[in-house]
């Protein structure tokens, strides 16, 4: 599969990202050691700028096979699904990938990331190329009481990943390709 993809300024699809993030989810890539790829579901995240640079932040719990990969190779990709990809959402989100590999249960392809190793997925109109340079556990008793006791009431609590996006491409049509986000 030939990708014809341009690079784009980091912002430039923020709203897009912003949006399909709370409302389906986006497609989180990442690999360890052994160079094999997995996908999975994030519906947390943020975009925005940190010490003056472009920044894609998310969140990985360590009971997650992703927390492992995402410590073993310190890159992820995150991509923002096309229409009638709710499927792939709802099984990334669901299956883990120390018993699927994603991309083959789901026919999508990697593709190769101009400037991390972890792939893309081909076909996501837009994606992003992020290494990881901070990272910070949330620990408990120190997050809002009532934030703690509904969101880590079996004690499973996130690894929040700063992830320096080192590129973004889309497609031409990219917005044509998106969910409809109104």
């Amino acid at each position: 599969m030939v990708l014809i993809r341009k690079e784009v300024e980091a912002f430039k699809f923020i709203y897009e990202t912003e949006h399909l993030l709370r409302k389906n989810g986006l497609l989180l890539c990442t690999m360890g050691k052994d160079k094999k790829p997995n996908l999975m579901t994030i519906g947390w995240g943020l975009i925005g700028t940190m010490w003056r640079q472009p920044f894609f932040v998310v969140a990985v719990r360590a009971s997650r096979y992703t927390y492992k990969l995402i410590e073993e190779h310190g890159e992820f990709t995150v991509c923002l699904p096309a229409n009638k990809m709710e499927y792939a959402l709802d099984f990334c989100g669901s299956k883990s990938g120390r018993d699927f590999d994603k991309f083959k249960e789901l026919s999508i392809t990697p593709s190769k990331s101009n400037h991390v190793e972890v792939p893309f997925v081909a076909e996501c109109p837009v994606h992003y190329e992020c290494k990881v340079v901070y990272k910070v556990k949330v620990k408990p008793g120190e997050l809002d009481t009532n934030l703690e006791k509904e969101v880590y009431p079996s004690g499973d609590y996130h690894t929040i990943y700063f992830g320096l996006i080192k590129g973004v491409y889309a497609e031409k049509d990219a917005l044509k390709k998106l969910p409809n986000i109104l």
